[in-house]
C-alpha cells in the first residue's frame, strides 16, 4: 500500500469514528480544509461517497461504514507495530565504550555490573582502563569514570561515590627495622611505590589545617595501577599510597599499617562524566542511573 493511500484511510477513520472534522482535525494536528481534501479525493478514487456531510453533522454512509469495519483491525494492527518498533528503539540496547583507571572500575564498577548486566541484556559495556586524566572526545568514548577533581568543566558529572580518603601503608616486616614517619617530610628517608601517571610519577599530596605539602618519592618500584602498588606494600618493598577502601581489611588484619592518617583528609571520590547531548542514548541513562551514588 502506498504511503499516501494509507495517510488516507486513516484519515477517514479518524473523521468516521469522531463524526466532525473539527475534532478529526484537532487530533491529527492538521486544519478542516486539508481533511476535506483529502477524503475528496479518497472518494474520487474510490468511486463512492464514505462520509454523509450536512452543516451541522458527519456520518459514515452505509459504504462508509463497511470499509470502516474492515479497515479497523487493520489500523489497530499497524498502530500496535509502530508502537512496538518505538519501544524496541527506546529499549536501552547498543555497545558503549567507557574509560577509566582500574581501581575505578573495582570499587565503582564491578560491584554493580551483575545487577545492570541482567536488567539491561542488550548493552555491551566496552570497558577501556588507564592512569590518569582521558579526553572523552578525542578518544571516542562515551562516559568515563574519574577523581571529580580531574573532570573537564565541560562534562555532565554524576558522583559514584561518596568522598575517599587516601592511606600510606606498609607491611608489619617493613616498619620492624624502620621508624614510622611521623611527617610526610619523613618520607624521603622511606622506600615508597610510586604510581605512574601520564606526566610521570604521582607526587604524593598531604594536608593537615591549612597546612598542604607535596613530596617527591623515591623507591624501587614506579608502576602504574594501585592494586599492584597494594601488593608490592604487602611484599615489604616499601610503603604505598592508595584508597583507604582498597586496604581497610589489611588494615584490620594487621597485614598493613597506616602512618599519616592526620595528614589525608577527603577528597571528593569518582564521577561518571560525559560530553551534554540534546539526546542522550538510551543505554549510557541506563548506566549512568545505575552508578550514580544513591
Amino acid at each position: 500500500m502506498m504511503r499516501n493511500e494509507l495517510n488516507e484511510l486513516a484519515t477517514f477513520a479518524m473523521v468516521a469514528r469522531e463524526r466532525s472534522f473539527t475534532r478529526a482535525a484537532g487530533k491529527l494536528g492538521v486544519s478542516q480544509s486539508a481533511l476535506s481534501h483529502t477524503i475528496r479525493g479518497l472518494e474520487k478514487r474510490l468511486g463512492l461517497q464514505l462520509l454523509a456531510r450536512t452543516t451541522k453533522s458527519v456520518a459514515p454512509t452505509a459504504a462508509g461504514a463497511d470499509l470502516l469495519k474492515d479497515l479497523s483491525p487493520a489500523l489497530e494492527q499497524i498502530a500496535l507495530a509502530l508502537d512496538k518498533a518505538r519501544s524496541a528503539r527506546q529499549r536501552p540496547a547498543g555497545r558503549l565504550r567507557v574509560v577509566m583507571s582500574r581501581s575505578a572500575a573495582v570499587m565503582v564498577l564491578l560491584p554493580r555490573l551483575t545487577a545492570f548486566a541482567e536488567a539491561y541484556p542488550d548493552i555491551v559495556l566496552d570497558v577501556v582502563t588507564v592512569t590518569g586524566p582521558v579526553d572523552l572526545v578525542a578518544g571516542e568514548y562515551d562516559a568515563g569514570i574519574q577523581l571529580g577533581e580531574y573532570v573537564q568543566k565541560d562534562m555532565v558529572a554524576v558522583r559514584v561515590t561518596p568522598e575517599l580518603r587516601l592511606a600510606v601503608v606498609g607491611s608489619p616486616d617493613y616498619f620492624a627495622s624502620r621508624d614510622m614517619p611521623k611527617k610526610p617530610e619523613d618520607l624521603r628517608d622511606h622506600r615508597c611505590i610510586s604510581l605512574r601517571l601520564p606526566g610521570g610519577p604521582y607526587r604524593w599530596e598531604f594536608e593537615r589545617g591549612r597546612k598542604s605539602v607535596t613530596i617527591n618519592v623515591n623507591g624501587p618500584l614506579i608502576i602504574d595501577d594501585t592494586h599492584l602498588v597494594i601488593e608490592a606494600a604487602l611484599a615489604g618493598a616499601g610503603l604505598g599510597f592508595v584508597y583507604e577502601n582498597q586496604v581497610l581489611k589489611d588494615i584490620a588484619e594487621r597485614r598493613l599499617i597506616r602512618v599519616l592518617e592526620d595528614w589525608t583528609p577527603p577528597i571528593p571520590g569518582f564521577f561518571m562524566y560525559y560530553p551534554s547531548r540534546q539526546h542522550q542514548p538510551s543505554a549510557l541513562s541506563a548506566l549512568v542511573e545505575t552508578l550514580r551514588l544513591a
